[in-house]
């Protein structure tokens, strides 16, 4: 088995210019934008970002419809609260209505009994 050889300047001056031919051949041998393979896969992704573009689309439409129907039910929720609160003080002044009338009567019923003797 033989030693190993360094290589000298020559050598690797050799192999730089192999690695960039080799570099040139591997892009030469690409395909450019007008072959049909290309325009294929371009055109495949432009249907892919339009499926998903629309998908984004029905997505948002979604989300704007939950957000009306919970701001509906957020609207009907208040106005049943307010609706309960109008009731509970209309029955707050009618239990305080009732209240008057009897303590009005308690106090007429006390000025009568003393008018009598």
């Amino acid at each position: 088995m033989s030693g190993f050889k360094e290589p000298n300047f020559a050598d690797r001056q050799k192999a730089a210019m192999q690695a960039r031919q080799n570099i040139l051949n591997k892009f030469r041998a690409q395909p450019g934008p007008d072959d049909p393979e290309v325009k294929r896969r371009q055109a495949e992704r432009e249907a892919i970002a339009a499926a998903r573009a629309k998908a984004r689309e029905a997505k948002e439409a979604e989300k704007a419809e939950q957000k009306r129907r919970e701001a509906e039910a957020a609207a009907a929720e208040a106005a049943r609260l307010a609706r309960e609160k109008e009731e509970e003080a209309a029955r707050q002044a009618a239990l305080e209505a009732e209240q008057k009338a009897k303590r009005d009567a308690r106090y007429a019923a006390r000025k009568t009994k003393g008018k009598k003797k």
